[in-house]
């Protein structure tokens, strides 16, 4: 046998680790197909391909009918480090770069495949989460539930009924196309078998009320699970957006040359100005530079770097010009880590959702089950006639269908996700924030998290003989024209206080220990 194939691509439409599983399911089914990986937050598929078993194109279909679009991505696009964005980015950096950024691999024969379902619509991703396809079919069920109730109090029932019975009814043709092609796929016994069932069986039964109620939630827990989807990878997102798209690659005849920051090789050498982002990991060869790695790193007071010294990619040049010599390539930098390990932490489960996953897996045969000796058994048993039986039989089913259940999981988590991205706190997913809800004891990084990062005078204390008010001036003097952040909180306390400064000359910076200057007077 040859050797196997590893391949990748962008699944759109998933938002809840149910799709993950679906997806899952559907391509092992294939033969041929091995080590499969779905990642819900990077909406990426990645499998082992034996040659001659099953084509690339036939996973794609695969997935289109479970009800996701598959978009094939080449090597450097399936780079770990380099997610699929959901949205255009058009941020600059302060040297007037655009941000990471990243092409959208979907062509208009793709874009237009599978969107025969409810799930995510490509075209969704540029919009806000209440303009998006499902929030459109929540809007439209809701209307008409709302509706009906609001005109059952004034009219009789023969005139309200028939909204409901719409509203159950528009429901069922996605919910129920995504059911009939979970069944083909391997899975009959899906959450969707089961509400589709129900709906259609009160239906029979003459309560298109608990029907359209019914079907109603449903499509709310779905929309909640997209949007806290959604927050997950604008994290993820904001984290590529710390790259530059360009990097200004020096030539062996001293001029540069501009180039996308992914296209910088090991050992190419990079100049960047003040201002501009760091594009790669690298050693300083030339200049002498304060740094702001705090989107990087956390760390929120510039950090002075000189020849020699590492330097991290996405940190901020603040003074100086320097020249950068890269020692890890676009896919393996510090920002392609990060993105990696936040990928990661995000697949994770929460303990909660594997319990609702295995729960949904017996719960479907089991509530069908019980369904159907509730309409066989009582006709022979205690001499029931068939309509009653078959009434309640289907009762049972609307009653088992777990909505509730099923909406709580993503509401929580949707909720828990929001409130901490309102007070500044980032979590990772559903995993995290169950931890965090069992913690005792908490461990801070005070700077920039407990504090504010931005240092102020707060106490002067003058040696013997000086006036406070004489050290100030003598501070501030020597460090005018300076950007270091101690320098300007000094310089904004000389401010406040109106102070006049005497002149300074022979400014002098000593990197990481000092500043000297001579001042007017003879001070220095």
């Amino acid at each position: 046998m040859g050797a196997t194939t590893r391949l990748t691509w962008r699944v759109e439409g998933m938002d809840c680790a149910s799709c993950v599983a679906k997806v899952t399911r559907a391509v092992e089914r294939l033969p041929g197909v091995g080590e499969v990986e779905v990642n819900l937050m990077a909406e990426r598929l990645s499998l082992s391909l034996a040659p001659g078993a099953t084509t690339p194109e036939a996973v794609v279909k695969q997935v289109a009918a479970v009800g996701y679009t598959a978009t094939t991505l080449a090597p450097s696009t399936a780079s770990p480090g380099r997610p699929a964005p959901s949205c255009d980015h058009s941020g600059h950096d302060h040297a007037g770069h655009d941000h990471a950024g990243h092409d959208h691999p979907a062509s208009p024969a793709a874009a237009a495949h599978g969107h025969g379902h409810d799930h995510d619509d490509p075209a969704d991703a540029e919009k806000a989460w209440w303009a998006t396809s499902k929030a459109k079919l929540v809007w439209l069920l809701g209307g008409l539930v709302l509706g009906a109730y609001a005109l059952s109090l004034a009219l009789p029932e023969r005139l309200t009924y028939p909204l409901f019975l719409a509203a159950t009814l528009i429901a069922l043709v996605p919910f129920g196309r995504r059911a009939w092609a979970l069944a083909r796929a391997g899975s009959p016994f899906s959450i969707e078998t089961l509400m589709v069932t129900a709906a259609a069986g009160a239906t029979v039964i003459g309560a298109a009320e608990e029907a359209a109620v019914v079907v109603l939630l449903f499509a709310v827990g779905e929309l909640l699970e997209n949007v806290a989807a959604g927050r997950a990878r604008a994290g993820i997102r904001a984290l590529a957006e710390l790259m530059p798209r360009v990097a200004l690659r020096l030539r062996a005849d001293g001029g540069t040359e501009q180039i996308p920051a992914d296209k910088l090789a090991v050992g190419d050498l990079v100049l960047v100005r003040p201002g501009d982002r760091v594009p790669c990991d690298g050693l300083i060869e030339e200049g002498l530079s304060a740094l702001d790695e705090s989107p990087v790193t956390g760390e929120s007071i510039p950090v002075s770097r000189g020849p020699g010294e590492a330097v991290v990619a996405g940190s901020i040049n603040a003074d100086g010009v320097l020249r950068v010599r890269v020692t890890r390539a676009a896919s393996d930098n510090t920002i392609a880590r990060i993105i990696r390990m936040v990928e990661d932490a995000t697949a994770s489960r929460a303990p909660t959702q594997r319990f609702i996953e295995r729960f949904s897996e017996w719960w479907t045969p089991g509530a069908m089950i019980v369904s159907a000796l509730v309409i066989l058994l009582p006709p022979f048993l205690l001499g029931w006639d068939w309509g009653t039986s078959l009434y309640r039989g289907l009762a049972v089913l609307l009653i088992a269908c777990p909505c509730a259940l099923v909406i709580s999981v993503p509401a929580a988590m949707a909720s828990g996700l929001s409130a901490g991205a309102r007070r500044g706190l980032l979590v990772k997913g559903g995993a995290a924030l169950e931890a965090i809800g069992a913690a005792r004891t908490v461990a801070f990084d005070k700077t920039g998290t407990l504090t504010e990062g931005r240092p102020r005078v707060t106490d002067i204390v003058p040696s013997p003989g000086q006036a406070e008010q004489q050290v100030l001036e003598l501070a501030a003097a020597v460090e005018q024209g300076s950007a270091h952040p101690l320098a300007k909180a000094i310089l904004a306390e000389a401010a406040a206080r109106a102070l006049v400064l005497p002149q300074a000359s022979s400014l002098a910076a000593i990197p990481g220990k000092a500043v000297t200057a001579i001042c007017a007077g003879g001070g220095g």
